[in-house]
């Protein structure tokens, strides 16, 4: 801020400097300290958005003027800059202080006692910190993620406006679509027993903007969804760096996220480093069988190994007839009771055991399951290329449980063993060739496996084959991509189906006929039936890129205001109840109430 006379400041409380000394000056804040030593003598410190300054009182008459006053008020102090005897370096206003000539209340803190310490406020109970959030933010350490979320966004428009992106912002008030998650309804007051929703995604509104004629879209989009909440996801609503181009194909995604996102994480992120372009892509099915997960953090160097052949008949009875999955470490030095910790942490996580052997410095197999491995030894060791120092954690059962166990067991190793994780660092890869379709876990029915609008490969003639019986719909891949940094996705994007057959085609599959299409979505069928250019997207959360640039465990912490874990807000009592009015008026009834009031 530069100086300039006002009523309430001519300076930040992060501004003045050396060169600043003689000169009279206002600064305004909140009273962050005050620390009294004799009759006439007091240090006080003050605190704004930009920093903070400290004032020396040296009068009985100016000690008067703020006893009595709590801390957090806010007060505009108008003094003259001098240099401190005792600089403090740690701070940039450390070499000067102000003496006060004047001390004006602007805001009093009517509460003796705070919720929390102002500056200490992140280690406060969460929902506590959440009915407070005003205070909370006052916290520099706070704030300074909601200013990191700021520039984050700002330089995603300058650097999607420089590609020679259009920011087109797309309705809140829609219609309910089926995109896999419940969606939070409106009733409306004119069309009675109707409702709005609230998009989870502009996905129909952008695709229809491609069929407008708008070649490269996007927008920092507000997305809705009734979902729990999770540590890298915010129940309620989110943001997305949401983009889609006409007349292009999944590389033309690639190339633009690919430009866009490392310099913003190279700047902006905890770590300097980013992957650079291009980044690595990895198919599903490999995905899953070399890391045991669609989300690999690829900072860990260690991978998933097939041992059903060596292991599943070693007569240890978890193994028989199961897929078993190895990963293998190198240096391992952790104790048995750091082994059966991690091996607890994994069960929790993963919902199925595991199970470990070491080979010690003599070249023997021990501890865990090694009994069994006895007859087999050199066997084992040869296939898992195995030496003096090696721990081998294993997962067995059906294929996809033996491999999501692995992918868990294999991220905790490598959180485990530093030698086996470069941390300081971004690390993006693609995950591609997504199925097209699986079975519903509880209808156990054909059911779309994510974004039922993506293009399969193999276009029409391989929804015809599937059809008619000629290929399994299991073993059809779709132009579906996640984009994916240490571990956490943070965005699915497709190559999209443009053409009314491969969509009618696609959907007849999963039990849906051209009138249940032409009803759910008519806006997007009709559209196409224009004519509409081949096209395609995606949508990073920004949430979990400010979560990683930040380094913080939860999203809830570079959030301004966030909901708690069962989707309210403490600080403003939502959800809560309305007056019967606005009910009738809705034509609405409740038939159930909340039994008894929210924690």
């Amino acid at each position: 801020m530069s100086q300039s006379s006002t009523a309430y400041r001519t300076h930040t409380c992060g501004e003045l400097r050396i060169e600043h000394v003689g000169q009279t000056v206002t600064i305004s804040g909140f009273l962050e300290n005050i620390r009294e030593v004799g009759s006439n003598l007091a240090f006080l410190v003050l605190r704004d958005f930009y920093g903070v300054t400290q004032a020396v009182i040296e009068t009985e008459e100016m000690l008067a003027t703020v006893k009595g006053i709590n801390k957090e008020s806010t007060l505009a102090v108008t003094g003259v800059v001098r240099e401190r005897d005792s600089k403090n370096p740690k701070l940039p206003t450390g070499d000067i202080e102000v003496v006060p000539t004047k001390i004006e209340v602007l805001g009093r803190c009517r509460h003796n006692e705070l919720p929390f310490q102002i500056s200490r406020s992140r280690e406060a109970d969460e929902s506590l910190r959440l009915r407070y959030r005003y205070l909370d933010l006052r916290n520099p350490e706070v704030k300074d993620n909601i200013v990191l979320r700021s520039q984050v966004v700002a330089a995603l428009r300058q650097a999607m406006q420089e590609q020679g992106f259009m920011e087109i912002t797309t309705p809140i008030l829609t219609a309910s679509s089926p995109e896999g998650a419940r969606d939070y309804l409106v009733p409306s007051r004119k069309h009675p027993g109707k409702f709005y929703a609230l998009p989870q995604a502009p996905q129909q509104f952008k695709q229809l903007l491609m069929a407008s004629g708008f070649d490269k879209y996007f927008q920092i989009a507000p997305c809705f969804r009734d979902e729990d909440a999770r540590g890298d996801r915010s129940p309620g609503e989110f943001y997305q760096l949401d983009m889609e181009m006409a007349f292009a194909g999944q590389e033309d995604v690639f190339a633009v996220l690919e430009d866009v996102l490392p310099p913003i994480f190279a700047k902006y992120g905890k770590y300097d480093a980013a992957s650079a372009a291009p980044f690595l892509r990895i198919p599903y099915a490999e995905a899953m069988e070399k890391y045991g997960t669609d989300k690999p953090d690829l900072r860990i160097d260690l991978t998933v190994q097939d041992a059903t052949a060596l292991l599943s008949s070693c007569g240890f009875e978890p193994f028989s007839g199961n897929t078993v999955k190895a990963v293998v470490v190198s240096d391992f030095e952790g104790t048995r009771k750091q082994i059966d910790k991690l091996c607890a942490d994994v069960e929790v996580q993963a919902g199925n055991k595991v199970y470990w052997f070491r080979m010690d410095e003599n070249g023997e197999l021990v501890g865990g399951i090694a009994k069994f491995l006895q007859e087999n030894k050199q066997a084992v060791i040869d296939a898992l290329g195995l030496k003096p120092g090696f721990f081998v954690g294993l997962s067995a059962g059906k294929k996809g449980a033996a491999q999501k166990t692995a992918g868990v067991l294999l991220k905790m190793l490598g959180a485990f063993c530093p030698n086996h994780m470069k941390k300081e660092q971004y690390a993006f890869c693609w995950i591609v060739d997504f199925p097209m379709y699986e079975l519903g876990e509880e209808s156990g029915e054909l059911e779309f496996c994510h974004n039922p609008f993506s293009m399969p490969n193999g276009g029409l003639e391989i929804l015809k084959r599937a059809a008619a019986g000629e290929v399994d719909p299991l073993a059809i891949t779709a132009q579906q991509y996640d984009i994916v940094c240490n571990g956490v996705e943070l965005s699915s994007g497709a190559v999209r189906n443009h053409d009314p057959e491969i969509m009618l085609e696609a959907f007849q599959l999963v039990r849906l006929g051209e009138n249940d299409v032409k009803s759910k979505f008519p806006a997007m069928y009709n559209a196409f039936t224009y004519g509409a250019p081949p096209h395609a997207g995606v949508a990073p959360g920004v949430d979990r890129m400010v979560m990683l640039l930040s380094g913080e465990e939860t999203i809830r912490e570079i959030i301004p205001f966030p909901m708690n874990k069962n989707a309210q807000d403490l600080m403003m009592g939502a959800p809560g109840t309305v007056e019967q009015k606005q009910l009738d008026e809705l034509n609405i009834a409740c038939t159930a109430q909340e039994e008894a009031p929210a924690e």
